[in-house]
């Protein structure tokens, strides 16, 4: 080995438009499932997941609805390809979380293996994303904006606004479920700290 590194090789618009599928299809599985077993997220999923326990409507269509004002918002201030790629990725993750109940039937669900395999299947969803310069939106689009023009820290920003969203799951669940809600974050966010790292991962 000469310790020479190999260039790094672009993304084509199939390889964004594979990983936009398939990381915002990871992530509405993901939804589906916290909300099979009743517990939440952070983020504007975790939103969408309470609000959809107190009125009867899809967490999946909640979420695009919270989501509109942050699509023209990543669209000024981040760009059209990430803002475009950031609506189908939404798209895909709203419209599997909707659709799953009629494709899939949930007889039980244990609600720890819920909080750990959500948040590993969230993580992996965005981690897709944020290698094809896409997000979820919501929380995301703002954490970003902050940390280029204000320089605070996107994964600071980020886990500030969840924890605000858990803290506020009190309101609705019992401590336990907030626990669990929490142990599927954790979950989420170690799959994006030990992977989505500078220098890990070349590919743009």
């Amino acid at each position: 080995m000469d310790g020479s590194t190999e260039p790094a090789v672009g993304h084509t618009r199939l390889d964004d438009l594979h990983a936009l599928l398939l990381g915002g299809a990871f992530c509405g599985m993901g939804v589906f499932l916290l909300h099979q077993a009743g517990l939440a997220t952070g983020g504007i999923s975790g939103v969408a997941l309470l609000v959809s326990y107190l009125v009867p409507v899809s967490p999946g269509w909640l979420f695009l609805l919270l989501n509109i004002p942050f699509y023209f918002f990543a669209w000024r201030t981040l760009g059209s390809a990430f803002a475009i790629k950031t609506i189908i990725a939404t798209v895909v993750l709203g419209t599997v979380a909707t659709f799953l109940p009629a494709w899939i039937e949930v007889g039980k669900v244990d609600r720890i293996f819920a909080a750990l395999f959500s948040g590993a299947l969230v993580g992996m969803g965005i981690l897709a994303l944020a290698r094809h310069r896409a997000s979820v939106g919501g929380i995301g689009v703002l954490a970003l904006f902050l940390q280029d023009r204000r320089g605070w820290r996107a994964g600071y920003v980020q886990m500030a606004f969840d924890a605000a969203i858990l803290l506020g799951s009190l309101f609705v669940f019992d401590l336990a479920r907030v626990a669990l809600s929490v142990l599927s974050a954790a979950t989420m966010n170690l799959v994006l700290a030990l992977n989505h790292r500078p220098g890990r991962y070349t590919g743009y």
